[in-house]
């Protein structure tokens, strides 16, 4: 297993570029980053966009992975993302993992003036952005029109770094999602089951991400792939046990452990952030960070 943070993009640089070299040097195997125009609670406060602040966090470390978790296609289009992708990819390295999803109805649904869309236009809209940019990043020059997307002559010379392409790690819980990630994903993200975030139990968390699991296997033997090739990243702070795992080290281990258990291969925690929901501990979480894995073998 394997253990990565997330950190929220609300500082100025330079300030915030001392997390993401902590994270390097606490062993992280990844750092990710949200990107929105804008989340939540932190709507009126300060926040800063994922791309460029990926770049920068490139340039500030070595050997940790980055990624987004997650873009979607709310206010990105697959022909001008792939060419920031690429470039991202080279300047750090091929160190990038592009976590997607088909996004919400949150502020990112109307930032640019659109109505939000139907549970089935998004739906649509994501099978098509990931299928496009799979292509632009596969590519030299990607010719394709499509309902939502269309790419003229785009190029992409001379490609990602990583070949055939840098990965990507599919955001979904639905059968339509699902299936992307087995055609298209190296990795499959989930947060848990929303429908029991307030008032389930963690029996009931793990019994639902059972379930999704066994979804998975399913989306990829429909399409002749080993469930087995695709890492499982858990994002936590989204089930009903929230906080509990970041109590101590070993609410985390016994947290972490039932869920590689059910075949979990990356664990994803958020930095702490005081005053807020992802509220915790420095001292547990970085001991968190150094220990968990040699406490779970």
């Amino acid at each position: 297993m394997r253990l990565s943070t997330v950190i929220l993009p609300i500082h100025r640089w330079s300030e915030g570029q001392k997390t993401w070299r902590r994270a390097e040097e606490l062993g992280f195997h990844a750092a990710y980053t949200y990107d929105h125009l804008s989340w939540r609670t932190f709507r009126d406060g300060p926040w800063f966009g994922a791309l460029p602040t990926l770049t920068a966090a490139a340039t500030a470390t070595e050997r940790i992975r980055l990624g987004t978790l997650v873009t979607s296609p709310n206010f990105r289009h697959p022909v001008t993302l792939a060419k920031e992708l690429m470039a991202l990819d080279d300047i750090s390295g091929g160190r990038i993992t592009l976590g997607i999803g088909a996004g919400g109805n949150g502020f990112d649904a109307t930032a640019l003036g659109q109505e939000p869309w139907t549970p089935k236009e998004r739906a649509d809209r994501f099978g098509e952005f990931v299928g496009l940019l799979d292509r632009l990043l596969t590519e030299e020059s990607v010719t394709e029109t499509g309902t939502f997307y269309s790419a003229n002559e785009a190029r992409n010379i001379p490609g990602c770094v990583q070949r055939p392409r840098l990965p990507f790690a599919v955001a979904a819980t639905g059968p339509r999602g699902l299936r992307l990630a087995a055609r298209y994903g190296q990795a499959w993200v989930t947060t848990g089951d929303p429908k029991i975030f307030e008032e389930g139990t963690p029996e009931q968390s793990v019994a639902a991400l059972r379930g999704q699991i066994e979804k998975l296997g399913k989306a990829c033997a429909e399409t002749g792939r080993d469930v087995a090739e695709l890492d499982k990243i858990l994002l936590t702070g989204f089930t009903p046990d929230r906080s509990r795992p970041l109590e101590s080290l070993d609410a985390f281990v016994d947290f972490a452990g039932r869920h590689r258990e059910l075949g979990f291969t990356e664990i994803v925690i958020h930095w702490p952030i005081p005053d807020s929901d992802f509220a915790a501990d420095q001292a547990v979480f970085e001991r968190i960070a150094t220990e968990a894995l040699d406490r779970l073998g």
